[in-house]
């Protein structure tokens, strides 16, 4: 038994793990390429799908909203389920880097949902005749799109950095549990909404073309999110010089 734990023979409190303490982020040169490489290589994709992509032989050049709509879908569910693996680590191990990187995550894949819906009222208004209806793929997305700005407002309502990240995690797990219910309301509910394309249902060059901007879409993802971190860190940081510089008036005063 470490000798820590014992005061006159009786147990305290049990030892903690102790973690590296937030630090301002340095440079981080994969991040750099990637921040100038990544939009990039999604204008180049968008490009060569939106020109050289045949127009859908019953939707017309409408179809070409696919390449943004669906893999913006995809990268939204990847950050949600970031959310959840960070947020399951704070609980765990109550280290604030976790919450930091869901909250990142959680703004990244908001505006994803928010990109997906609008899209898919875009494309819904010449398709199906109207600009929303409540189809359980349209609904379920809608409630996953306003978990999340819920989760984000949450964060504002405290400054206790614990209490914050424990109330986030909560919701954080609770919100990212929807994912599958979204991509599941297509086939367990056959309402307006299509099924998901597929190599199977889908012509090889559509295909490909959904793959590409998929992965490009995803180095988005992981650029913005990086970003996202790096600059909670460094709000972080600086508020806790700000205590530290506080707390030590408080003694000289």
């Amino acid at each position: 038994m470490a000798e820590s734990t014992l005061q006159g023979g009786a147990m305290t409190q049990p030892m903690r793990a102790t973690y590296r303490p937030l630090e301002r982020p340095g440079k981080a040169l994969w991040l750099t390429i990637l921040t100038w490489v990544t939009p990039i290589g999604a204008i180049a994709a968008q490009l060569i799908w939106l020109t050289q992509s045949l127009p859908d032989r019953d939707m017309g050049d409408l179809q070409k909203i696919f390449y943004v709509h669906v893999p913006a879908a995809k990268t939204a569910f990847l950050a949600f389920a970031w959310v959840l693996v960070q947020s399951i680590r704070y609980l765990w191990k109550r280290d604030e880097r976790a919450d930091l990187q869901a909250a990142s995550a959680a703004e990244v894949g908001a505006v994803m949902t928010g990109l997906t819906l609008a899209q898919g009222s875009i494309w819904g208004r010449p398709t199906w005749g109207v600009w929303w209806t409540w189809d359980a793929r349209l609904t379920s997305t809608a409630v996953l799109f306003l978990v999340f700005i819920g989760y984000l407002a949450l964060r504002g309502l405290t400054d206790d950095p614990e209490k914050r990240a424990r109330w986030s995690a909560a919701v954080g797990i609770l919100g990212a549990l929807n994912v599958p219910i979204v991509y599941m309301s297509v086939k367990w509910w056959r309402t307006l909404h299509q099924p998901p394309s597929n190599s199977e249902n889908l012509d090889p060059f559509y295909a490909l073309g959904k793959q590409v901007n998929w992965l490009m879409f995803t180095l988005i993802l992981v650029v913005c999110i990086a970003h996202r971190y790096r600059a909670h860190v460094a709000q972080r940081v600086y508020e806790m010089e700000q205590d530290e510089a506080a707390l030590a008036r408080r003694r000289t005063a």
